[in-house]
């Protein structure tokens, strides 16, 4: 099938290419509502884009589309230019889709998932006490391609629990962190225990020597 974009709806192309464009991480973004309680809300429009300087991308579509408006997440990093992006598990996974909850205002997301803030370093956002690793971010630049938001935000500090890093690199150790991704928009999920492949990049000088991998 051939999906034009210019005469599909957006629902279509939206179930299209979440459909395609996977595993995708999961960024669990924690930032603070103008009362201060602490919004937690998961994201899978999410990635790195640079690194010299850490820049992540999170793509957040607006909460109604035919009026624009903005999520929370969106509205409280563009009003207090800060937030943390956390790294979602297995352990908390399910926890992660009940910060997914529309719930009404006054309701905290961490409390009905039975987590916990935690203080963070560089940034006035907590992070998650139960998430393993997490990315203090500080707002670089917002872009609105349409009714939602591209938002770049510059890693100020990363806190990754010990156990989980390599000092020889430092290297991440990814086959025990255990991360989830996402797969589309209908609850497909993927684990990525016991899933691991190890294909290491070839040098063109390898190759030349007839080296295969």
């Amino acid at each position: 099938m051939l999906f034009d974009v210019k005469s599909s709806t957006q629902r279509d192309i939206y179930n299209i290419v979440i459909g395609l464009v996977a595993p995708r991480p999961i960024a669990l973004v924690s930032t603070l509502d103008p009362d201060g309680s602490v919004n937690a809300a998961p994201f899978s429009s999410y990635n790195y884009l640079s690194l010299d300087p850490p820049i992540l991308g999170l793509g957040i579509q607006a909460r109604n589309g035919a009026t624009g408006e903005l999520k929370d997440t969106a509205r409280n990093i563009e009003r207090a230019g800060e937030f943390v992006v956390n790294v979602v598990t297995e352990d908390i996974f399910r926890a992660m889709n009940v910060c997914a909850v529309d719930f009404p205002p006054g309701v905290s997301e961490l409390e009905m998932a039975g987590l916990h803030a935690e203080p963070s370093s560089s940034v006035a956002v907590p992070r998650i006490r139960e998430a393993h690793a997490a990315l203090e971010c500080r707002l670089f630049q917002t872009l609105q391609p349409g009714r939602g938001r591209i938002i770049l935000g510059s890693v100020l500090a990363i806190h990754v629990e010990d156990r989980y890093v390599d000092p020889k690199g430092p290297y991440i150790l990814a086959e025990e962190l255990h991360a989830m991704g996402r797969m589309n928009g209908l609850g497909n999920y993927v684990r990525t225990r016991g899933a691991f492949e190890h294909l290491p990049r070839l040098s063109h000088a390898q190759w030349a020597a007839g080296e295969r991998v």
